[in-house]
């Protein structure tokens, strides 16, 4: 029996829990797998057998007292409040589990504290990279805790800042995109949707882990550009005194966002990771508009895309009618298939195939440890 791998996987929106399924689904059936997560729920419909573990939800517990409050957070540390019963119930969790499981590697998607967890409790980890600003104690001692780091991305996407010894242990597995749908072309997809075959056609699209595109900018991209039809998918954020505008939609949730993509002459999306590997396996012209995102992290993957010139951006939304057509004209401009090229099919195949091999390649030699089960659970939820 292989050693078991277990996956920390944060549960703020769908992107943790949706890498960990592709990669996942890509390991060989004889590999144990257990998954703890604050968000059991993000994976109702997995099809393989995996053990879930479900941990508290700690967002917004609170500090019971104002003195346990006032206490400083380490540098060492980004999240560490004082006397939270969730904190000390998730971390006797997490150790009791790789101690019983006798897990072989801890994939973290994604904590510096958890990361370093793992190395106090002797268990080798692997930390998921993100882009940001990142060289703070914190990250690089997690970085440096960990026996390597994967990145589901490009290595072209790195950013010039990360330090070249974590970069020798990071695996770059190309660019994961977790959507599996059949991509058509854009004649199609205009079919598909009953969409003009012969008109400017902008799509703006949101992920699941902000609050919304907001939506007072995009009244005025509509009259900055009115012979185009302008589509939202996902949340929009209104402020309350917009105008609404004949050419521009709000569709919400659809299903078939692929369709939209390649239905689209230009994409307007936020740097949330997935999105942007969604766009790239489709291919077209993106207005890349970063989302607050701790660390930067955005941010600082808007900037790689435009270095590639796989995008243009701008410093904020456009307010004015001119900000808007200058912005478009950029957009015009790029080569649609350079961010195709930053999204790979086998990424989460060949995530899936280091984290064995390293795992293995860890514990070859190793007698079965005298603590843990002789073998893994099927899929069940232990609450």
């Amino acid at each position: 029996m292989p050693k078991p791998i277990s996956f920390f996987v944060h549960h703020q929106g769908r992107g943790h829990a949706n890498r960990t399924m592709a990669m996942v689904a890509e390991f060989s059936r004889e590999r144990p797998v257990s998954v703890l997560t604050a968000g059991p729920h993000l994976f109702d419909g997995f099809g393989r057998d995996i053990e879930i573990v479900p941990l508290p939800d700690m967002i917004g517990a609170g500090v019971p007292t104002p003195r346990l409050h006032a206490e400083p957070t380490p540098q060492v540390m980004h999240c560490v409040p004082l006397g939270l019963v969730e904190m000390r119930r998730t971390m006797r969790t997490i150790l009791d589990h790789l101690d019983e499981r006798d897990v072989g590697l801890f994939v973290v998607d994604v904590s510096a504290e958890i990361a370093l967890l793992s190395r106090i409790a002797s268990v080798p980890a692997v930390q998921i990279r993100m882009h940001g600003d990142r060289s703070d104690i914190g990250h690089l001692g997690s970085y440096e805790a960990c026996v390597g780091m994967l990145a589901p991305f490009d290595e072209r996407m790195e950013q010039d800042d990360y330090p070249a010894h974590l970069r020798a242990k990071t695996f770059y597995s190309g660019g994961l995109c977790t959507t599996l749908d059949a991509v058509p072309d854009k004649a199609e997809a205009r079919r598909r949707l009953g969409l003009d075959p012969a008109r400017e056609i902008v799509v703006t699209v949101t992920g699941g882990g902000g609050s919304g595109t907001p939506y007072a900018p995009l009244t005025v991209a509509a009259r900055a550009a009115p012979d185009a039809l302008w589509l939202t998918l996902g949340p929009t954020h209104r402020e309350g005194h917009e105008t609404d505008f004949s050419n521009l939609v709000e569709l919400g949730w659809v299903p078939g966002v692929t369709d939209y993509l390649a239905a689209a002459d230009i994409v307007i999306a936020s740097a949330g990771d997935n999105t942007i590997h969604e766009i790239a396996r489709v291919g077209g012209r993106l207005i890349v508009m970063p989302e607050w995102r701790y660390f930067g992290e955005q941010t600082r993957k808007a900037e790689a895309l435009v270095r590639l010139g796989a995008a243009v951006t701008a410093p904020a939304w456009p307010g004015d009618l001119h900000g808007w057509q200058a912005l478009l004209a950029e957009a015009r401009a790029l080569d649609g298939e350079t961010i195709r090229t930053l999204h790979a099919p086998e990424a989460a195949r060949r995530a899936a195939g280091w984290l064995e091999g390293l795992t293995d390649e860890l514990w070859e030699g190793a007698e079965r440890a005298p603590t843990g089960t002789d073998e893994a659970p099927a899929l069940k939820v232990v609450g």
